[in-house]
């Protein structure tokens, strides 16, 4: 059995949809289940038991030597959120619940990071640098940083662990996050609704408009990975999960138009200020780690991944 959290959120129910699509489904999903464009992620996925989760460790003992496997995607991800509090309580000190639940029931332990643990990226994004000389910009990629910094500093550790750390997911799913889904969604609804896409201009000297980049990746990927490191369990600790590639936001922007079969029209506006100051210009993970994994199924392009969401699941309007 798999206990997966975060399974109604973006990466979650599709790691869900992936599993069930390998015939697992003997899994446990654990989430806050009370909004529904959440819900309507898990249309027609197949589980054994939902478990809200500020429940979670009231219920668990009911399944105490049933679970062979912790896939840990629950977070608050809310970028914009300033709230430490709130990072503290759901990402770092349930994370630490799951891992020394995970120790003492001698379970693997697969986890979401982040690559807003790297900040600015003055330290570079290689996935072999120490947590702790590491300067995330918010109280999110703080969050994500804290927990890495504390799982590598235990002495008591999961038979296996991996902390992904995600650089730009972007695919189907992600319907219910407003503000924090991808340029992507909101592109196509630009789109849709005015015939033009609006991106941030560029506060940076080094970067010119729609120059900022980004290392995206599509979900799918991101789900199929998950499901390799289940299987196989062949990096332990932290690895980058990304393309190795940045793009700009003008190449995800104009292979929307194009997956739209539209002329590209875009304009650009000043980044918001309460944001202005956390916001990364550029993104691209170190591989080195995913290579050595031999995880050999090849990483679908910007240009394949926008097309496939556009066309697949957003082309006429298919979200919820």
């Amino acid at each position: 059995m798999i206990l997966l959290t975060g399974a109604a959120g973006f990466v979650g129910s599709y790691t869900l949809g992936k599993l069930n699509a390998y015939r697992v489904r003997d899994i446990l999903i654990c989430d806050k289940f009370d909004v529904e464009k959440k819900q309507n992620n898990l249309a027609g996925k197949s589980f054994i038991a939902k478990i809200d989760r500020d429940l979670l460790f009231k219920e668990l003992p009911a399944y105490k030597g049933k679970i062979d496997c912790i896939i840990h995607l629950g977070a608050r991800t809310d970028t914009t959120e300033f709230n430490k509090e709130i990072f503290d309580k759901l990402n770092l000190e349930f994370s630490k619940d799951l891992w020394n639940y995970s120790v003492e029931n001698d379970i693997p332990l697969i986890y979401a990071s982040s690559a807003a643990t790297y900040g600015n990226g003055e330290m570079g994004y290689d996935d072999n640098t120490a947590p702790g000389l590491l300067h995330p910009l918010n109280p999110y990629g703080e969050s994500k940083n804290e927990f890495d910094k504390w799982a590598l500093a235990q002495n008591q550790s999961p038979a296996f662990w991996c902390g992904m750390k995600f650089f730009n997911v972007y695919g189907p799913n992600e319907y219910h996050k407003g503000r924090m889904a991808s340029v992507i969604f909101h592109a196509f609804n630009q789109i849709m609704t005015k015939g033009e896409v609006t991106l941030f201009k560029s506060h940076h000297p080094e970067f010119a408009d729609g120059h900022q980049s980004r290392d995206f990746i599509y979900v799918d990927d991101i789900a199929e990975f998950i499901w390799f490191i289940y299987k196989r369990q062949t990096q332990k600790g932290l690895i980058n999960l990304g393309t190795g590639r940045a793009r700009t936001f003008l190449d995800l922007t104009k292979a929307v138009f194009d997956a739209m079969g539209k002329t590209p029209k875009i304009n650009f506006i000043d980044t918001p200020e309460d944001i202005r100051d956390k916001y990364q210009y550029f993104t691209q993970a170190v591989t080195t780690k995913f290579t050595n994994t031999q995880f050999n199924r090849p990483i679908t392009s910007l240009e394949d991944g926008v097309k496939k969401y556009v066309q697949n699941y957003l082309m006429p309007e298919k979200y919820y």
